[in-house]
């Protein structure tokens, strides 16, 4: 099928590797994959801080550079969360917009969603040789999403999934919250850190690039070789 990609600015910024990786992914698993280059924010940022309208304003800009009918793909849980959750309330005021974000978010995915849920897809032909913990990132929770990752991590060839101890515990990003509340959110990642460090993985795995950007900084400011990985990245491992 043709597949739209809605990249995400850490994913756009900080790691576009794991965009790539995506990319390749699915075209790897015979997908047609556009990137249509007027997206830019979701509007979570401005919605978190609450500015609701500069957040409708994004909202509207997003739903137009995605209209048509293709399935939107995601590689990143916030984001994905703020289009099929946030985006029908902040425009349920709106009958037109309304009714064009509940349409965008009923064909908007979050990767390991699309994967394992839509395409039904668990074995994507991945090897990665070693021990993976894994973080699972909040608003998972939003999409009502369980076990898709593991099941994933599961099927790549070579690959041990560690028990990893408050593996849904927050690791203290959420975005402006960083900025905001420094010592609470120091110490929250310092408790992820010791989490992912007692498991003797290789590597930690997650979905959102915020997550992988706050616990791979603190690893590395320790001095931790644990390599970090986005899920895509890691399905990629040939």
């Amino acid at each position: 099928m043709k597949i739209l990609l809605m990249i995400t600015c850490l994913g756009d910024v900080v790691r576009p590797a794991a965009g790539m990786a995506t990319v390749r992914l699915l075209r790897r698993l015979g997908h047609e994959v556009e990137f249509r280059s007027a997206q830019t924010c979701c509007g979570q940022p401005m919605y978190n801080s609450g500015f609701a309208d500069l957040a409708r304003e994004q909202a509207k800009h997003t739903i137009e550079v995605f209209q048509g009918d293709d399935v939107v793909v995601v590689p990143s849980g916030s984001c994905a969360a703020m289009v099929k959750v946030e985006y029908p309330h902040l425009l349920e005021h709106d009958e037109k917009w309304h009714a064009a974000a509940q349409q965008l978010a009923a064909r908007t995915f979050e990767l390991s969603d699309f994967l394992v849920n839509q395409l039904k897809v668990t074995d994507v032909g991945a090897k990665y040789t070693g021990k993976v913990a894994y973080h699972f990132a909040c608003h998972l929770r939003m999409l009502k999403q369980t076990t898709e990752v593991e099941t994933l991590i599961q099927n790549v060839q070579g690959a041990e999934l560690m028990p990893l101890h408050h593996q849904d515990q927050c690791c203290g990003f959420g975005g402006s919250f960083a900025v905001r509340y420094p010592g609470v959110s120091g110490n929250m990642v310092d408790d992820k850190m010791k989490c992912v460090l007692a498991t003797g993985a290789d590597c930690l795995v997650s979905t959102d690039a915020g997550c992988l950007m706050n616990i791979g900084g603190r690893l590395h400011r320790e001095g931790k070789t644990i390599e970090v990985l986005h899920l895509a990245e890691l399905l990629e491992r040939r």
